[in-house]
């Protein structure tokens, strides 16, 4: 009996589950991220939120769906075990490393945004100064 179908349909319903999970928790915390980041401009904070999140599953589906072929013949459960573990395996890698990509941007915006607050003159200009010995 060829298990092939079956590997498929486990390991696309494991893959997007586990993208589906690791999307909203970044999600839900990136968020705070981002409001930091855009100084509490609430509704940029979700747009861009979306964004990240939609693009996040772009990529993850996609290699996901890129992955999913396999040119051994699936025979025993034994097979279906390895096959999926190799391939849930890979996906679970590239989920992480996709998340510490995105949690590694998302704090490279908030230092630059925690930066920038810090080189705010505390107050506003209020003349200029003639320049003298030109």
């Amino acid at each position: 009996m060829d298990l092939t179908v079956v590997a498929y349909v486990i390991y696309l319903l494991i893959s997007i589950g586990l993208t589906v999970w690791v999307a909203r928790t970044l999600s839900r915390n990136g968020r705070v991220f981002i409001g930091d980041v855009l100084q509490g401009n609430e509704k940029l904070a979700d747009a861009v939120n979306q964004l990240l999140v939609v693009g996040f599953y772009l990529v993850n589906i996609g290699f996901v769906t890129l992955y999913l072929r396999s040119s051994e013949d699936i025979r025993a459960a034994r097979d279906l075990f390895e096959a999926l573990s190799v391939k849930l395996g890979v996906v679970l890698l590239v989920l992480g490393v996709m998340h510490l990509g995105n949690v590694w941007v998302l704090n490279k915006m908030r230092r630059r945004g925690v930066m920038e607050r810090q080189h705010t003159p505390p107050v506003a200009p209020q003349g200029w100064t003639p320049q003298t010995g030109v």
